[in-house]
């Protein structure tokens, strides 16, 4: 057990759903090939599943719906929450799955640099209209990391977005995809919970853009109830990944213990 930032946090256990696997989300104006991810002992293909309270949307670094990110949706089903890991390149490329490679970092910031907020946004919104009808009773919560993160930052302007997770989503003071002002400007739009964490040496958020977005979150909301900002000491770019070189274990567990929290 660990603690950061005074949070006890413990260790996640890898564990697959025998159940996950590939589906296509048909709702909206194309087809999204997503990886779903339902608790254990349930069936992929059935409807109205049966669960406490909530389910997740995941989306991925410019990398795709790789391993990496699949297994983030497993790990939330062996918790008994089901996930579903939605692309955000469908449009340019629908099945990405890219390693942590210079050359495959180069061919993902290419989608990247294809993909608008618009279309970010639409595709949200049909992941969360399919998992509404599988799960009808659920409160949605989303996860997004790296260029998954700025769009995690959007997709927390859907009313039906609980509370989104943005871990280390670089641009969102400077930039908005396709154009536009800074997706920070978007504040005012999130009537849920937004958590914003990121580590102090992460080079793609320098200490400038740290700032303003810990000023903006705190200028949104006050109280810091819906709207929260975690900077971790130490730690880069990439930090709850195992397949990346900055993966730091200490910092990984205080992210899952906020995503399960």
């Amino acid at each position: 057990m660990v603690t950061i930032g005074g949070v006890a946090c413990g260790p996640v256990t890898i564990s697959e759903s025998t159940s996950a696997g590939w589906v296509s989300v048909a709702i909206g104006p194309l087809p999204l090939r997503c990886w779903w991810s339902p608790p254990a002992g349930c069936r992929r293909d059935i409807d109205n599943i049966s669960i406490e309270n909530r389910a997740y949307i995941v989306l991925p670094e410019v990398f795709g719906v790789n391993a990496w990110v699949r297994s983030v949706a497993d790990r939330l089903a062996a918790q008994g929450i089901p996930a579903l890991a939605v692309p955000l390149f469908a449009r340019t490329a629908p099945e990405l799955e890219l390693a942590y490679e210079s050359c495959d970092l180069a061919q993902g910031r290419a989608h990247k640099d294809a993909t608008t907020a618009s279309q970010i946004l639409s595709d949200v919104s049909a992941a969360v209209a399919w998992l509404q009808q599988r799960c009808p009773n659920a409160a949605i919560d989303l996860a997004g990391f790296c260029f998954g993160g700025h769009a995690a930052l959007l997709a927390a302007t859907l009313p039906q977005i609980r509370h989104s997770f943005d871990f280390y989503g670089a641009g969102v003071s400077r930039m908005r995809p396709g154009g536009g002002a800074p997706s920070l400007e978007l504040l005012p739009q999130v009537s849920g919970q937004l958590t914003c964490v990121c580590g102090s040496a992460d080079p793609l958020i320098p200490e400038e853009d740290r700032t303003t977005i810990r000023s903006a979150l705190a200028a949104a909301d006050p109280s810091g109830k819906r709207m929260s900002y975690i900077e971790i000491d130490g730690v880069d770019h990439g930090f709850m990944c195992e397949a990346r070189g900055s993966f730091d274990a200490d910092a990984s567990a205080l992210g899952w213990q906020l995503m399960l929290a």
